[in-house]
């Protein structure tokens, strides 16, 4: 079985590269951390794709279908040190998980 991970990306907030670097890495490592299939998905070499939403919205809708399909998901918040209000939620991570489900659920999203 093929295990991967998704990076939902906010593009609506216009981050600069470090600031959208550092919040998918908080979004990877908490998501993996939930993960039942952390093992076998480093073993395959860490598969990633990070994807982009236009709205917090889309977002949540995300973050909510990836709950009620039982995935590991994390929301991310920023803290407000530097180019974004504390509390603003930046990315999603989904999986490690069986790649086909994460497609099901996010296929029809754009890369970053």
């Amino acid at each position: 079985m093929d295990f991967k991970q998704v990076i939902v990306v906010r593009s609506d907030l216009k981050m600069g590269k470090g600031k959208i670097a550092a919040q998918a890495g908080h979004a990877a490592v908490s998501a993996a951390e939930k993960s039942q299939y952390k093992k076998e998905w480093l073993g395959q070499g860490q598969k990633k794709t990070v994807l982009k939403v236009d709205s917090e919205a889309e977002l949540i809708r995300i973050l909510q279908e990836a709950k009620d399909r039982g995935l590991p998901v994390c929301m991310i918040e920023d803290a407000g040190h530097t180019q974004l209000e504390p509390g603003t939620r930046t990315c999603v991570g989904i999986g490690p998980a069986p790649a086909d489900e994460l497609d099901r659920l996010t296929g029809e999203l754009k890369l970053l």
